[in-house]
C-alpha cells in the first residue's frame, strides 16, 4: 500500500477526448503529477463506455478512479437552463448540481484524504460545506464573472445584456464566497490572481504557468499558404463570439485583397446557425468538427487566428499554435495572461481592421510568418513545458497540505 499522501481530484466534466483547453491543461498537469508526492484519485462522471476506450489514458493520469453516471443533456438543454435565471446561483453553476456526484465525493473525502483539488469554479457546488482535516484546493482556469461581464459589454440587443449583467453579478457573489472557502485557489495567470486579491481579497492564491506538451506540438516551418486556421470548442460562447466577429466584420477586408482566401475552424459542436451562415453568405469558410488531432491542420495554414473579445483566463491554443511554428493573430484580450510580445511573438489585432490586415501581410508574405514562428517557438522551448506546471501544482497541494495541518492543530 502507498504511503504517499492521497490526493482527490474532483473533475465535472469527463476528460476525454481532450477537445478543450480545459480538459488539455487539466490532463497535463495530472499526467505530470502521477508517481509524485501524492497517491491520485480522480473523481469524475463516466458511462461504461466512456471508462472502457479511455482506460489506458485514465492510467496515465490518476492511480485509482471513482465515477457516478452523467445526466445526458436533452434536446431542449439551452432553453430549460434558463429556468435558473431566478436562482441566486449564476446558471452554469445551478445546472452543475448533481446529487449522485455530490453523495460520491462526500463518500470518498469521508476516507481521509490529504487534500482535494476542485477542478473549474462550478465543481464548488459538488463540494461539503466544510472539509475537516483534508486540505481544499480549487483549480480556476478564468475569472469567471470577467467573462459574463465581458459578454454583457458586447450584447448587441437590451435583453441579452440584462441577463448577462445578472449572471455578472451572481457569478462574482459565487466567486468570491468560493474562492474565500479553500485553502488555496489555482490561477493560470498572474493577472488573475490579482484579479482574485483586488475584487474578492483573496490572497491565498497561487499562479502556475501554461505550459504545452513541446515534443507532442513539434515545430514545422509555416508553409506558404491561403488558409487561415482558428483552434477551439464550438461549444464555448467565447469561441462562438471570435467566429462571428471574424465572419461578420473581419473576413470581408481579407477576401477582398486575397480573393483566394480560405478559412477553417477546427473544434468540436460548431453552430447549425453560423455554419448556415457561412454557406448561404458563399465564404470559403470549412468547419472541421471534432478532430483526433489538430496538427495537420495547422501545418496546412499561413496562420493561426485567435479574434477572442470575451475569453479569461490564458488561451493554450495560443501557445499550441506558437509551438507547433503556426504564426499567430490575436487580440489582446485572446492571449491575456501569456508572457508574449506583439511584433516578436504575434500580431496584435483588435479592430476588424487590424485583424485583416494583419491576416493579409501574413497571407501575402510568408518570410514574415517564418520569423514570428521562428520567435516563438525559441520563447515556449525556453520557459514553457507541461512538466515545470505539473511540479508547481503538486508545491501548491503541498502547502495548502501543510496550511490546513496548521490551521487543524494550531499548538502542533
Amino acid at each position: 500500500m502507498s504511503r504517499r499522501p492521497a490526493l482527490l481530484f474532483v473533475s465535472p466534466r469527463f476528460l476525454f477526448p481532450l477537445d478543450s483547453g480545459g480538459r488539455i491543461r487539466t490532463t497535463e498537469i495530472l499526467r505530470n503529477m502521477k508517481g509524485g508526492a501524492f497517491e491520485i484519485t480522480l473523481a469524475t462522471p463516466a458511462t461504461p463506455d466512456e471508462l472502457t476506450r479511455h482506460a489506458g489514458e485514465l492510467e496515465q493520469v490518476c492511480d485509482h478512479l471513482v465515477s457516478w453516471a452523467p445526466t445526458a443533456p436533452g434536446p431542449l438543454a439551452g432553453v430549460t437552463r434558463m429556468r435558473h435565471i431566478a436562482s441566486s446561483l449564476p446558471i452554469p453553476v445551478a445546472t452543475d448540481r448533481s446529487a449522485a456526484a455530490s453523495r460520491v465525493i462526500a463518500a470518498e473525502l469521508a476516507k481521509g484524504y490529504a487534500v482535494a483539488v476542485f477542478d473549474f469554479i462550478h465543481a464548488a457546488v459538488l463540494a461539503p460545506d466544510r472539509f475537516g482535516d483534508t486540505a481544499s484546493v480549487m483549480f480556476t482556469h478564468n475569472v469567471e464573472a470577467e467573462i459574463f461581464g465581458r459578454h454583457a459589454e458586447i450584447a448587441r440587443d437590451p435583453l441579452r445584456g440584462w441577463v448577462w449583467n445578472n449572471q455578472h453579478r451572481k457569478m462574482q457573489r459565487f466567486e468570491a464566497a468560493t474562492l474565500k472557502r479553500f485553502d488555496r485557489a489555482v490561477a493560470v495567470s498572474d493577472r488573475d490572481r490579482e484579479i482574485f486579491a483586488r475584487d474578492y481579497g483573496v490572497d491565498h492564491a497561487r499562479t502556475i504557468p501554461t505550459g504545452v506538451n513541446l515534443d507532442f506540438f513539434a515545430y514545422n516551418a509555416p508553409p506558404a499558404s491561403d488558409e487561415l486556421v482558428f483552434i477551439g470548442s464550438m461549444d464555448w460562447l467565447a469561441n462562438i463570439d471570435a467566429m462571428e466577429f471574424m465572419m461578420d466584420d473581419i473576413w470581408s477586408g481579407v477576401a477582398a485583397r486575397v480573393p483566394g482566401a480560405r478559412m477553417k475552424v477546427v473544434g468540436k459542436s460548431p453552430p447549425e446557425g453560423l455554419v448556415r451562415r457561412a454557406k448561404e453568405r458563399g465564404l470559403a469558410w470549412e468547419f472541421t468538427g471534432r478532430v483526433d488531432d489538430i496538427r495537420p491542420h495547422v501545418a496546412q495554414a499561413a496562420a493561426c487566428v485567435i479574434p477572442i473579445r470575451v475569453g479569461g483566463g490564458t488561451r493554450i491554443k495560443a501557445f499550441e499554435s506558437m509551438a507547433m511554428g503556426s504564426p499567430l493573430i490575436s487580440t489582446t484580450i485572446g492571449v491575456e495572461g501569456l508572457d508574449v510580445k506583439p511584433g516578436v511573438h504575434y500580431l496584435r489585432a483588435d479592430t476588424a481592421q487590424e485583424f485583416a490586415d494583419a491576416a493579409v501581410a501574413l497571407l501575402q508574405d510568408p518570410a514574415l510568418g517564418r520569423r514570428l514562428a521562428e520567435s516563438a517557438r525559441a520563447h515556449v522551448e525556453a520557459n514553457y513545458s507541461n512538466a515545470v506546471v505539473g511540479r508547481r501544482f503538486e508545491q501548491i497541494c503541498l502547502e495548502a497540505r501543510e496550511f490546513r495541518a496548521k490551521a487543524s492543530n494550531p499548538s502542533g
